[in-house]
Order: C-alpha cells, then sequence, then structure tokens
C-alpha cells in the first residue's frame, strides 16, 4: 500500500513554493529597479531623465504614469517664494486595445487622459499645493502611499482634480519626488482593473524610482544653470556684434570644444583705431574651463585698452605677456595682434606663438603669411617682432585658433595646408571675385572632420577693401596764429576737388576751431586729414596727449565753445590718445 505523506507535508510544500515564488519576485524586483534606475541615470537633461522613469515603469511597473514637477524648479539651495505650483510634465501609459475599450484614445505623452485607469475628464495640468492641505502632507512625508489610503484619497484630487478618480483597491500610488533639500514634485503610478494590484514591497520600489528620478532631475537642474552661465559668460567675453569699419568687411565664427564644454579660451576681436585703422586680434588662452574663460576675457580687456593707447602691435603682446604673468606662473596663452591701414593699404602683425594668419589673394592664390612666431604670451623676457606687408583691395585674411587646423587626426602645419587648399578651392568657385565673405567662414569650418573637434575654434576673417588715395588729403602744418587759415583754405580745395561745396562752410568752421585748439599746444607740427568715404572725416593730431573736454562756455568766457560746435554741427566726434600725442576727429554726413 502506498504511503500516504503526512498532512503537514502538503503544507510545508505549500510554504516553501510560496517562499520561492516571494525570492523569485524579490529578484525580478531587484533587476527590474536596476535596470530602471540605470534607464532614468542616462538622462542629462530634464525631459531625458522624465522620459527615462516613464518608459521603465511603464509597462514593466505600471499601466499609466503622471510625472509632476514644481514650476518653476529650485536651483541649488535658492528659497523659491510664494506658493508651491506643481505641473504636469508628462505622461505615459500602455496603448488601449479598440476592441476591449470601446475605441477609446490611447495616451499620448501630451495628452493626460488616463482614462480608464483614471476615470472622468483629463488630468489637471496645474496644481497650487495648498499649505497644510492633504496634498502638501503626503508630500512632506516623503514615502509612497497606496491611493485608497486616507492621506492619498485627500491628496489626489487636489492634484489630478476633481473630474478623474483614481482606480479602486491598490492600484494607485502616490510617490512625492524629494531631491537633495527639498521636494520638487509628484509621480503617480495606476494599474488597470484587469490587472493585479500593488503590494506592500511595490512601495519600496516606487520609493527608489521617485529618489533616482528626484536627484536626477536635482543634477538636471544644477547642470542647465551651469550650461546658462557658461553661455553667458562665453557670449559676454565675446563681442556681440563685430564694427564696420571703412575700407574693411569682417565676418568671425566660433565653436565650443564640445556641447559638454560650453565655454573655452579662445577669443577675437576687432578694435577700430584713429585714421579708419582696425585693429584683428585673435587668441587661445590653453584649456577649455570656466578659469580659461576667465582669464581670456582679462587679456582681451587688457588688448582693447592696449589697442586705445594706440601702440604698436608688438608692444601690445609685450604688454599682454606682462599681464599674463601678473595672473599667475602657469598662465598661457597666444595671440596674434594685426592693425590694418586702408590708406596705406598695408597691414602689420605681430605673432606670440600663433598658428600664421592665411592670406586669400583676389585671384584665388592663398598663402601662409610669414610672420615670426614668437613666444606664448606668459613666459616673459621675451622681445615680440613686428612685420609689415602689403594687404591688396580684395585680398582676406584669415585668422584662427589652432582647433581649426590641430586635431588627434592631423598636426597643426598639416591642418594649416588643408585650410590652405580648401581657401583656395573655393575661391576657385567664384573666378576673379573674391569669394563671399560669411559663406567663406562657413566653408572654413566645413573642413572639421567628426574627430577634429578637440578644441574651440575662433575665426576672424577681414576682406580688405582699402580707401582709394584720391580719397585722402593729408598736410603736415607748423603750430603758428596762421596755420587755423591755411587750414581752411586747404580743406576748401580738396572739397571742391571731391565736388562737396554743400560742406565747405561747415567744415572750414569745424576745421578751424579743432586746428587752433591743437595750434595752442602743440609745440610740433600737427596733421590735418580728410577722408572721403560714404561720410566726410576730418582728423587733426598733435604731440599733446591732453585729451579736450566738451564743456559749457559762459557768457563772459572769450573761448570753450569750439567742441561745443563740433558736437552740434557733426554726425559723430571723439578724441584718441596716442603714444605720440592725440587725434581729434569728426565726421559730417554726405550730401544727399
Amino acid at each position: 500500500m502506498p504511503t500516504v505523506p503526512p498532512a503537514g507535508g502538503s503544507a510545508a510544500a505549500e510554504a516553501a513554493a510560496e517562499a520561492a515564488t516571494a525570492r523569485d519576485r524579490g529578484g525580478d524586483r531587484l533587476r527590474f529597479v536596476g535596470a530602471a534606475t540605470r534607464r532614468i541615470a542616462r538622462g542629462i537633461d530634464l525631459d531625458e531623465i522624465v522620459l527615462g522613469l516613464c518608459r521603465a515603469t511603464v509597462p514593466t511597473f505600471a499601466d499609466a504614469i503622471l510625472v509632476y514637477l514644481r514650476d518653476p524648479l529650485p536651483v541649488g539651495d535658492e528659497r523659491p517664494v510664494g506658493p508651491v505650483v506643481l505641473r504636469l510634465r508628462r505622461t505615459d501609459r500602455i496603448p488601449l486595445d479598440p476592441d476591449t475599450d470601446s475605441g477609446r484614445l490611447s495616451l499620448l505623452p501630451s495628452q493626460p487622459d488616463l482614462s480608464p485607469a483614471v476615470g472622468g475628464g483629463p488630468a489637471a495640468e496645474l496644481c497650487e499645493v495648498e499649505a497644510g492641505g492633504p496634498l502638501a502632507e503626503v508630500l512632506r512625508g516623503v514615502r509612497p502611499v497606496f491611493g485608497d489610503s486616507q492621506a492619498a484619497r485627500a491628496a489626489l484630487p487636489e492634484l489630478l482634480g476633481e473630474g478623474p478618480s483614481v482606480a479602486t483597491g491598490q492600484r494607485t500610488v502616490l510617490a512625492p519626488l524629494r531631491g537633495r533639500r527639498r521636494v520638487i514634485g509628484a509621480a503617480v503610478f495606476v494599474r488597470r482593473p484587469d490587472r493585479p494590484p500593488f503590494e506592500p514591497d511595490d512601495l519600496l520600489v516606487a520609493a527608489q524610482l521617485a529618489t533616482h528620478t528626484a536627484l536626477g532631475v536635482d543634477k538636471a537642474v544644477l547642470y542647465g544653470r551651469e550650461v546658462y552661465i557658461a553661455d553667458e559668460l562665453q557670449r559676454t567675453m565675446l563681442p556681440d556684434s563685430l564694427p564696420q569699419p571703412t575700407g574693411v568687411r569682417l565676418a568671425s565664427r566660433y565653436l565650443p570644444a564640445a556641447e559638454t564644454a560650453r565655454v573655452g579660451g579662445d577669443w577675437y576681436d576687432a578694435i577700430p583705431l584713429p585714421g579708419n585703422r582696425v585693429a584683428l586680434v585673435v587668441g587661445d588662452v590653453m584649456g577649455h574651463s570656466m578659469t580659461s574663460a576667465a582669464i581670456m576675457g582679462q587679456l582681451r580687456t587688457t588688448a582693447q585698452t592696449l589697442a586705445g593707447l594706440d601702440l604698436p602691435p608688438q608692444e601690445v603682446l609685450h604688454h599682454l605677456d606682462e599681464q599674463a604673468q601678473r595672473l599667475g606662473t602657469d598662465r598661457m596663452a597666444t595671440c596674434l595682434y594685426a592693425v590694418y591701414d586702408p590708406v596705406a593699404h598695408r597691414i602689420v602683425v605681430a605673432n606670440a606663438g600663433h598658428p600664421p594668419p592665411l592670406l586669400l589673394h583676389r585671384g584665388g592664390r592663398a598663402e601662409v603669411l610669414r610672420v615670426p612666431p614668437g613666444a606664448p604670451i606668459g613666459v616673459g623676457g621675451v622681445d615680440f617682432e613686428a612685420v609689415e606687408l602689403d594687404a591688396p583691395a580684395g585680398a582676406t585674411l584669415m585668422l584662427y585658433t589652432d582647433g581649426l587646423v590641430e586635431s588627434r587626426m592631423r598636426d597643426v602645419w598639416t591642418g594649416i595646408e588643408q585650410l590652405r587648399e580648401r581657401l583656395t578651392a573655393t575661391a576657385r568657385l567664384t573666378g576673379p571675385n573674391p569669394p563671399p565673405l560669411e559663406p567663406l567662414c562657413d566653408e572654413v569650418l566645413d573642413m572639421l572632420g567628426p574627430g577634429d573637434r578637440d578644441d574651440d575654434v575662433a575665426l576672424l576673417a577681414a576682406r580688405f577693401e582699402g580707401i582709394a588715395p584720391s580719397d585722402v588729403a593729408y598736410w603736415f602744418l607748423d603750430p603758428k596764429a596762421q596755420t587755423a587759415g591755411q587750414a581752411r583754405r586747404l580743406a576748401r580745395r580738396a572739397l571742391a576737388r571731391w565736388d562737396l561745396d554743400d560742406l565747405t562752410d561747415a567744415v572750414e568752421l569745424l576745421v578751424s576751431e579743432v586746428v587752433t585748439n591743437a595750434v595752442r599746444y602743440a609745440e610740433r607740427p600737427i596733421t590735418l586729414r580728410l577722408l572721403r568715404t560714404d561720410v566726410l572725416r576730418c582728423e587733426v593730431g598733435d604731440d599733446v596727449p591732453q585729451l579736450p573736454r566738451l564743456r559749457q562756455a559762459r557768457p563772459s568766457d572769450e573761448g570753450g565753445r569750439g567742441l561745443y560746435l563740433v558736437n552740434r554741427m557733426a554726425r559723430r566726434w571723439g578724441a584718441t590718445r596716442l603714444s605720440t600725442g592725440k587725434v581729434v576727429w569728426f565726421e559730417l554726413a554726405m550730401p544727399s
């Protein structure tokens, strides 16, 4: 006869089976939590993190989810003022089966209609959390709660609105999203009636998902603030727009090393100088970090100040070298400083360890300019040398940083040769006419391949147009009492030669006033120059460094009204201190 097992054996087997099932469920939960948190952690910005939560939980953990975040989200340690407002950031759900769900609409990411998982109308998009109310109490408690608990039954209508109602039983979980210092939102997990309800252990799963999501959102908000600060820092460090001086056209480009390193030490600048000249500057501080950008900003400001003194290029680099040494022993940078004179059709260039500029001639020939390389800024104790070169009309000068020509795939000289070939090939497309400046810059940047972006890229292009000698009149005048009258006669003849007789009276008056002020204090011959471009510009130079100051003359004063007349009658005017004195200039609009 078969042996009948004792009744207790069957119970033990059932208990063992239940324990094994529980272990399997526990293992499944652990694997799910691990996979879900990894997916959430992969997100960098806010949308990626919230999307990661939704895609990780639906349909594995829940049939539908709503994610609410504070609006606006607090950043770091800032303390928001005003009431706490939650905005529905994203929803997700499994698609509905039209055969079993009466053809109801399926949930879309932007459609917060959760019926039948959540009955009634669509969930509210905005919720103002009432201080001391049931929702505030649940959020303050941090731990997830079932939807049929007493706290959740009062809190969910406040969050979702009065229309929707959640599924009965333990098929809804309300989980606060708590960041490092404060609650930043809430997530609602919902299961449909045809699926088993949540279990107590699922609250721990919801807590893990909510914690990882909240911490990820916190980091994303901080990262977004850092990106904003980096963008603003870089934007303020670089010129908002380039000047448009007469005789030269300018274009520029700037590319950060990568989206995750949006600031760097590369810069460019174009600074108008007296006599329609322009200083062209490009530089590169080592590294691409906040520190590099800050040093770059100080060096750029120093270069602008030195340019305002109209120092020779080699002297500008010398003072930049001293400034870099004052900033620290390891503050190294390269810089190229050039001054273009559209009247003389010449350019003076000094280099401090920077890649040499390229000149694209009107006929399509591109050449690397022979400029002494010099030592980088910050080395100290090194002399810089300047060279003067022809700058023919129609030629294009290309200044750039080494990020354009150097990478892991090629050395700097190979990159420079490729840049020269690219300029030559682009110029062939337009024949005898020089290529348009803005498309030319885009063509240059197109030479960067996928693996060529190791560093920031700054690019400054200058198309030389020049000022014809026939549009310039220049004189040296002795500082005598009769000089003002002589200046009026010379200006009158120049205007007659240019058919600008309509400006004669105004020019004679203003020239007389400015020359009289120069003669009063000058000891060496003064200069008078007239330039005819889109405006008529007059420049008077002397050897006195003190700049004139506009002031209101009293009725009893015999003088002091010269600059007042200039200010009233001229289109623009100004004064620039030079190493040898100063230049006072004014401009008049050309007659129509």
